[in-house]
């Protein structure tokens, strides 16, 4: 029994023939996008070290890393569109095809997973009715499990479009998505303020950040990593007993948080997540001090 190339085409078998060429960008487009990669060309002494920014310069166009828009790195930098392909291709933070104007990404890598990032991505997926790497059909939110994020001091973590919102729960998180959709204020845990992801794509191919109080921001890690970097450092650190939770030591009064220590995960179990708008949080200090 044979089968026809009609049935073999419906079916999605590639038949061998070649892909047509990436469809060019509107003249203007191109125009001020050559512009741009040429700022970003002239700071490098080879051209070749580009490749990287120039990617995520074509991302900030359409959101995506388009055929069309490695064919323009290509030209621009003078590679093939196979080398061009492979890097894009090999890393994650280029998206392949049409996301939404915030990933929302959870972490899932154990710590955060036992602390509860498998239990919130769950929820987020039956929430927004997505799979991983899906998008809602508004276009707001594309959803996916990510890894590490060097955050878990204050697992567990989710990141929206690289910024951090830490000691999240399901409840919390699925909040902050539906703030997103609802076009309301969402402000990070620590770090810049939110933007969408076409413009954190810019930001990343090294142009100026014009979010009021981006440069300023900061987020510090967290108390038990701060100890960590003292003891690598060869710095004593003081000592700490620790006693079972709930017990508190006698003739030792409670510790009481200020409202401007950044708790983290494992400093008190928590039942709310620290950007919780009735539980003001910020970084404890600048890593290294």
């Amino acid at each position: 029994m044979t089968t026809s190339s009609s049935e073999r085409s419906e079916r999605g078998v590639s038949l061998g023939m070649p892909q047509l060429p990436a469809p060019a960008y509107p003249d203007d487009v191109r125009a001020r996008l050559e512009t741009d990669a040429r700022e970003v060309i002239a700071r490098y002494p080879d051209s070749r070290s580009a490749l990287l920014p120039l990617l995520h310069l074509v991302q900030s166009e359409e959101g995506h890393v388009t055929r069309t828009g490695m064919q323009f790195c290509a030209d621009m930098l003078e590679l093939t569109t196979a080398e061009v392909t492979a890097v894009a291709t090999f890393y994650t933070m280029y998206r392949r095809r049409p996301s939404g104007d915030y990933q929302v990404g959870v972490c899932t890598n154990t710590l955060c997973a036992v602390m509860g990032g498998d239990a919130i991505f769950e929820e987020l997926q039956e929430h927004l009715g997505v799979g991983n790497g899906g998008t809602t059909d508004d276009g707001k939110v594309t959803l996916e499990h990510i890894e590490c994020n060097a955050a878990c001091d204050f697992a567990p973590v989710v990141m929206v479009n690289w910024e951090f919102f830490d000691n999240q729960t399901p409840e919390s998180a699925k909040g902050m998505v539906d703030d997103l959709r609802a076009g309301r204020p969402v402000a990070p845990t620590r770090g810049a303020p939110l933007c969408t992801f076409k413009e954190t794509a810019r930001i990343l191919a090294g142009f100026p950040d014009g979010r009021e109080g981006a440069v300023e921001a900061t987020g510090g890690a967290g108390h038990a990593s701060l100890i960590g970097l003292k003891l690598a450092k060869g710095e004593a650190a003081p000592a700490r007993v620790v006693h079972p939770r709930g017990e508190t030591p006698r003739d030792t009064p409670p510790h009481e948080p200020s409202p401007a220590e950044h708790l983290s995960s494992h400093d008190a179990p928590q039942d709310t997540s620290a950007s919780d708008p009735a539980h003001p949080s910020g970084p404890v200090a600048e890593e290294g001090e």
